[in-house]
């Protein structure tokens, strides 16, 4: 029997999980609704996976419980299951550790093959996701300079070009040098897409 320890913020999520995984045979040791509570549990319980949910509430998130669940000694596959599905977070959890990636609009079947997969220490990415990866992979880096980065900080809090300029202490055709390299590293023609797009990758939080 697959031992499963389930991490979500919302108890009825989980109610609803652990009904679905119980009807097919899998055994859920212990529930977790915050970071500390998650790694604990998969500490204490040695699950064959952990299903874990992004946004977790009262301090870090799904990403961070993952680093530290896969920190561990004999450390479980963690699976996440989410709503959110921007570059960043895919990113973040696969960096985190996470072996499969899936959105909570995932059919049940498609939701319990990825569990069983998991356990088995397989990948399972739901499809939008692989592709996305994928297209990331493929697609050149944006790689950001840290003034680049610092001066698309500021532009994301609404300042103008001289105020980050006065800010950095740098001149106004410096700061806009560093937007024209920005938005052609990030493919945008505009300050407010530069920041949308910062943000969808993860260069911006």
């Amino acid at each position: 029997m697959t031992r499963v320890v389930l991490v979500d913020d919302h108890p009825v999520v989980r109610l609803g999980l652990r009904a679905l995984l119980e009807q097919e045979g899998f055994v859920v040791v212990a529930e977790a609704g915050t970071c500390q509570e998650a790694v604990r549990a998969a500490g204490d319980h040695a699950p064959d996976v952990v299903l874990m949910d992004l946004q977790l509430g009262g301090g870090p998130g799904g990403a961070e419980a993952t680093r530290r669940i896969r920190a561990l000694t004999d450390a479980p596959p963690v699976l996440v299951l989410t709503n959110y599905d921007t570059d960043g977070d895919i990113l973040g959890a696969v960096e985190a550790g996470a072996s499969g990636y899936l959105l909570k609009d995932a059919p049940p079947a498609e939701l319990l093959a990825a569990v069983r997969a998991a356990a088995a220490g397989e990948s399972a990415l739901a499809p939008a996701v692989a592709t996305r990866l994928l297209a990331r992979v493929r697609e050149p880096q944006a790689s950001l300079t840290p003034r680049e980065a610092e001066v698309l900080a500021l532009v994301a809090l609404g300042r103008s070009n001289s105020d980050i300029a006065a800010e950095l202490s740098i001149s106004e055709p410096t700061v806009k040098s560093h937007l024209v390299h920005v938005f052609t590293k990030l493919d945008v023609t505009s300050r407010t897409a530069a920041v949308a797009r910062a943000r969808d990758r993860g260069v911006l939080r």
